[in-house]
């Protein structure tokens, strides 16, 4: 019998926060299929190749993980594939919208604490045999511990997230914390379908508390 699981209802208080106040929360160490990579010259992760290319490996690698555990014949799972999400961060070190020239990333795809190194070695070797990509060999499987941070719901287009950013860094000088860190976005909407003013995404930022 195939044990299903519900990530996104397990972690709710991570990836259902609110779109009106800013919320904070602990994020524990969790695993992920994970790719870096750096905007080109003039371009924006819509026209990006490569920024492209990391999306479609980071899917279907997400995808063949989830198939692979609910087909196996000893415990088979089935789980929910979780929201693409990106760290975002210049080589300067604070993260500035005006300057997507300068952009590096981090994509990412939470996985189910059962999927082992093992597992994803197969998964693969299994996606390259269908379908090969230059994003591939790019791709890494490891924990990632993100601890104390902020985090909020934005709705609408990304160019207007400053304003939500804004909210964050207000409560954060309320209450004596600072930001550190790289910006981390969760992606819960598929801007190829959702009118930009729908869109939810929402924005998470670790945070210093010596200062309190």
């Amino acid at each position: 019998m195939v044990q299903k699981i519900d990530l996104k209802k397990r972690f709710k208080h991570l990836y259902a926060p609110s779109a009106k106040q800013v919320e904070l929360v602990d994020v524990p160490r969790l695993d992920f299929v994970m790719i870096d990579g750096r905007l080109e010259a003039g371009a924006t992760p819509e026209t990006s190749q490569t920024f492209q290319d990391a999306v479609a490996a980071l899917y279907g690698a997400a995808y063949t993980l989830k198939f692979m555990s609910k087909l196996r014949k000893q415990d088979p799972i089935d789980y929910t594939v979780m929201a693409l999400e990106g760290l975002w961060w210049t080589e300067e070190g604070e993260f500035d919208f005006n300057k997507p020239e300068d952009w590096c990333w981090t994509l990412m795809i939470m996985q189910p604490e059962h999927i082992t190194q093992a597992m994803y070695q197969a998964a693969l070797e299994q996606l390259k045999e269908k379908r090969d990509s230059p994003a591939l060999p790019r791709l890494r499987f490891e924990s990632f511990h993100e601890g104390p941070c902020l985090q909020i719901m934005h709705v609408g287009p990304y160019a207007e997230e400053p304003r939500t950013i804004a909210k964050m860094q207000a409560f954060a000088a309320e209450h004596g914390y600072t930001l550190r860190g790289k910006h981390h976005e969760i992606y819960l909407g598929d801007p190829r379908r959702a009118k930009p003013e729908r869109l939810k995404t929402i924005l998470r930022h670790p945070i210093g508390m010596g200062d309190r």
